[in-house]
């Protein structure tokens, strides 16, 4: 089964998380708007929202609160993405220009921290301790992470370990997060809970290691 084929089975979902995307990017700060849809519509796979929407459905979740969740995981990923291309001075993303290189280095940190309030915000209407207690520990994580590969820039001496340590980090804990929150809003038993979490994060693992080799390989 290919990908898409795999995207055919949750495509309501997903149209409903991109409808509610795009209501909850809504700032009357014009700038926002701007920067906001401009990296949110640049051609992402949308895979951590996927991860979320598909482990709540495997595990036989029939409510609506996966919608909100997997927006509050792309809202994460988004003001990750925003900030990291500051602090790497990146120019390109995914064959465009990044927000930085268009609006300045100020306007996208700012855009990111308001994505990450704004996701801050969404985790409270949902009312639940448990899935604020993941959200907000993943978050800071993946802080640590930034901060982790910024310490490991241009050190040759850099070891596998203390790389794997970085993309768990940086990378594999959003996905990670995602498969747990999917079986913790489903009433899973706790191994489920654990196995969708391991399997979430393997996952994530396996993601960054190919794209950290894409960013050798290709010319």
């Amino acid at each position: 089964m290919d990908i898409q084929s795999i995207y055919s089975l949750i495509q309501d979902d997903m149209k409903a998380v991109d409808e509610l995307i795009q209501q909850r990017l809504q700032s009357d700060v014009a700038l926002i708007n701007q920067l906001g849809f401009y990296i949110i519509n640049s051609g992402g796979k949308r895979l951590r929202p996927a991860i979320a929407i598909l482990s709540a459905r495997a595990c036989g979740y029939e409510g609506s609160q996966h919608i909100n969740l997997a927006t509050i995981i792309e809202f994460i990923h988004t003001a990750t993405l925003l900030h990291d291309d500051v602090v790497d001075n990146s120019d390109m993303r995914r064959g465009q220009e990044t927000a930085n290189s268009l609006w300045g280095n100020e306007a996208s940190v700012l855009v990111g921290d308001f994505l990450y309030t704004r996701s801050f915000e969404m985790m409270v209407e949902i009312e639940s301790m448990r899935l604020m207690q993941i959200l907000s520990h993943t978050t800071n994580v993946i802080a640590e992470g930034e901060v982790l590969q910024l310490l490991n820039c241009h050190d040759a001496d850099t070891t596998e370990a203390r790389y794997l340590e970085v993309i768990h980090h940086k990378t594999a804990k959003l996905f990670e997060a995602a498969g747990q929150l999917g079986a913790v809003i489903s009433g899973s038993e706790p191994h489920i809970e654990t196995a969708m979490a391991n399997y979430a994060m393997h996952l994530g693992s396996a993601f960054q290691l190919v794209d950290d080799l894409l960013d050798y390989s290709q010319s």
